[in-house]
C-alpha cells in the first residue's frame, strides 16, 4: 500500500521477522520492502542497515528534487519560448498586413480593407467548422489575396466609370500576378495565401477567374475569400460605385448562393452574421 502512493513511495521499509524462509524473504521483497531482518536482530546490523537505507532515500530525493527543478525550469523556459512564438507571430501577421497594404493604396484603400477582409475571411472558415488552426492560417493568408494589383496600371485600378474589355482582361490578371509575387514560397501562410490570390474570383458555376473553375474544384481557402471579398466590396466605397448598405450587402451573398458562392460557405457566413455586423460595426467609420 506504502509502494503504491507516491507520497510514502521513497519511505524505505524493514521487515522484522521470524519467518526466515527463502521464499518468505523473496515474498517480502516482492511485497515492496528494501530490506528484511530476521529476529533476534542484532542492533549494530539493523543501524547500519537503516543507515544504508536513509542513504538511498537521500539519494533518491536528490534526484526528485532536481527532477522537479528541471521540469519547472522547462516549464518556464517552454513559456517564455511560447510567448516568444506569440509576439513573432504577431509581427509577422502585421509584416504581411503592411505589405498587402502597398497594394490597397494603388486603389485608393487605406489598408482597413485588408484587416476587414481577412477577417470576415476567417469567421466564416468558423463558421464552416474548420480547426482554430486553419481559421488562423485563412485569417494570415486572405491579407495577401490583392497583392497582385500591384501589377496592375493605376489608370484601371483608379478608373471611375466602367472597364473596357482590354481594360478588364489586364484587371483579371492581378489574380496571377499574386500567385507569381506569392509562388514557391516554403512558408505554409504563404501557400496558402499564392492560392488565395489565384482563386478568390473564381464563381460556384464556373464563370469567374483565370480558370474559370466550377464548384469544389475551386479550393475552400479561395471560396471563403471570395464571399469575404465580396462582402466587403458591397459595403465600401470604391472609384467606381458608392457602398451598399450592409442589410443590401447580406441580400447579394444570399443571393449568390450557388451561382457565385458555394452554398455551404453563404450558409456559414450567415451562421457567423452576428460577428460579419460585429466587424463592419468596428470598421464603419473607415467605409
Amino acid at each position: 500500500i506504502l509502494k503504491k502512493d507516491k507520497d510514502t513511495l521513497n519511505i524505505p521499509i524493514v521487515i522484522v521477522t521470524t519467518l526466515s524462509g527463502r521464499e518468505d524473504r523473496i515474498k517480502g521483497i516482492e511485497a515492496g520492502a528494501d530490506d528484511l531482518l530476521i529476529k533476534p536482530v542484532d542492533k549494530s546490523e539493523l543501524t547500519a542497515r537503516v543507515k544504508s537505507l536513509l542513504k538511498v532515500k537521500a539519494y533518491n530525493d536528490n534526484i526528485l528534487f532536481y527532477e522537479k527543478k528541471l521540469e519547472a525550469e522547462v516549464e518556464k523556459r517552454t513559456g517564455e519560448l511560447r510567448r516568444a512564438l506569440e509576439r513573432i507571430e504577431v509581427y509577422s501577421l502585421e509584416t504581411i498586413q503592411r505589405l498587402a497594404m502597398a497594394a490597397e493604396y494603388k486603389d485608393h484603400e487605406t489598408g482597413a480593407h485588408v484587416r476587414r477582409m481577412s477577417r470576415y475571411a476567417a469567421a466564416v472558415a468558423a463558421g464552416l467548422g474548420l480547426d482554430g488552426e486553419t481559421v488562423k492560417a485563412i485569417h494570415y493568408a486572405s491579407v495577401m489575396h490583392d497583392v497582385g494589383k500591384m501589377g496592375v496600371p493605376d489608370y484601371i485600378l483608379l478608373k471611375p466609370g466602367k472597364l473596357t474589355p482590354r481594360e478588364w482582361v489586364k484587371m483579371k490578371q492581378h489574380t496571377v500576378f499574386g500567385a507569381k509575387i506569392l509562388e514557391g514560397s516554403k512558408a505554409g501562410y504563404i501557400q496558402l495565401a499564392e492560392t488565395i490570390a489565384l482563386t478568390h474570383h473564381e464563381k460556384w458555376d464556373g464563370t469567374g477567374y483565370p480558370s474559370g473553375l466550377y464548384g469544389d474544384k475551386t479550393p475552400l481557402a479561395g471560396q471563403i475569400t471570395a464571399i469575404a471579398d465580396v462582402f466587403d466590396a458591397l459595403t465600401s466605397r470604391r472609384p467606381y460605385k458608392e457602398a451598399f448598405s450592409i442589410e443590401k450587402s447580406f441580400e447579394i451573398i444570399r443571393e449568390g448562393a450557388g451561382n457565385h458562392f458555394s452554398p455551404s460557405g453563404v450558409d456559414a457566413f450567415f451562421k457567423v452574421e452576428n460577428e460579419v455586423w460585429e466587424i463592419y460595426e468596428e470598421y464603419k467609420d473607415r467605409l
